[in-house]
């Protein structure tokens, strides 16, 4: 993690300052805790990456595996110690998710020169300059690094240990990147000039997510979705259509730009392995919050 990240975070149990016990630096912070500095609440950094969690046993519940992985990679007594007892306390194990979450992340990889992230890589270039940016699930940086090149300083969060670590491989000097919930976030009431929130929808109830990041977007706020609820047991409560989200943004202040007033239909191909692809039609919105 890099040590500029430290002023604009925030505990997200109760958006105090944190402060920073360092176990491992060099140009950046391998190994440390960020502690708040009120309830006094520690959040590990492993292997550069912060992960800020409010629950860590929820979180493992699914990744015991990669609490395995973190307790290898941390050299810290007290980092393994933290992980230790996060898995001790789990009270229900569930299906585990790590070598999936794995998987997608070099799925991702290999879609970055798709036209979807082109034509989000287009819109960002016509956003003006801004001092702060942020994307919500930005896995592995593919448009993190688009948003890096146009904005002072680029936040990414991401539920995923390994798109997180893809995306801090990237090197972007002015960025940094967590793990972390989109609606427990570590900004505290930060307002971000840019707020990029892709494929979110359908993963993230809809009024929850809309209404957090109404209130954090301060200028300009980019979504898309392929609008695929058919999750089964994980799909969210409160879909939503192209229609109903555009009348939503409005209400929330909100005026589409870029002619993303009607819906669109953006090809967005993912090749799962040789024999299976999947190609969705995702639409785009760009909206700008009214003064």
């Amino acid at each position: 993690m890099h040590e500029f990240s430290v002023k604009y975070l925030r505990c997200v149990a109760c958006t105090a300052f944190l402060d920073l016990e360092i176990f491992e630096k060099t140009d950046e912070i391998h190994e440390a805790f960020l502690r708040c500095t009120k309830c006094k609440r520690k959040y590990p950094i492993i292997s550069s990456v912060a992960f800020l969690l409010q629950d860590f046993a929820s979180y493992f519940s699914i990744r015991a595996e990669l609490g395995g992985l973190l307790m290898l990679k941390s050299k810290s007594k007290k980092l393994q110690s933290f992980i230790r007892e996060s898995l001790r306390k789990i009270e229900k194990v569930g299906e585990d998710t790590t070598k999936l979450e794995r998987n997608w992340g070099s799925l991702y990889q290999k879609s970055s020169k798709s036209k979807f992230y082109n034509s989000i890589k287009k819109s960002i270039r016509k956003i003006p300059r801004c001092d702060l940016a942020l994307e919500h699930g930005c896995s592995v940086g593919n448009i993190s690094k688009a948003m890096a090149a146009r904005n002072e300083k680029l936040f990414g969060i991401d539920k995923s240990f390994f798109a997180v670590l893809e995306a801090k491989r990237l090197d972007i000097k002015n960025a940094d990147f967590f793990v972390s919930d989109s609606l427990a976030h570590p900004f505290g009431n930060r307002k971000f000039d840019l707020v990029v929130a892709l494929n979110l929808l359908e993963l993230i109830e809809p009024p929850d997510l809309l209404k957090m990041l109404s209130l954090q977007a301060g200028k300009f706020l980019i979504l898309s979705d392929p609008y695929d609820f058919e999750r089964g047991k994980n799909s969210v409560k409160n879909k939503i259509d192209a229609k109903t989200l555009r009348s939503n943004l409005a209400q929330k202040g909100f005026k589409l730009i870029q002619n993303t007033k009607r819906p669109s239909f953006v090809p967005w191909n993912l090749r799962i392995n040789p024999r299976l692809e999947l190609h969705y039609k995702v639409d785009l919105i760009v909206a700008k919050k009214r003064l």
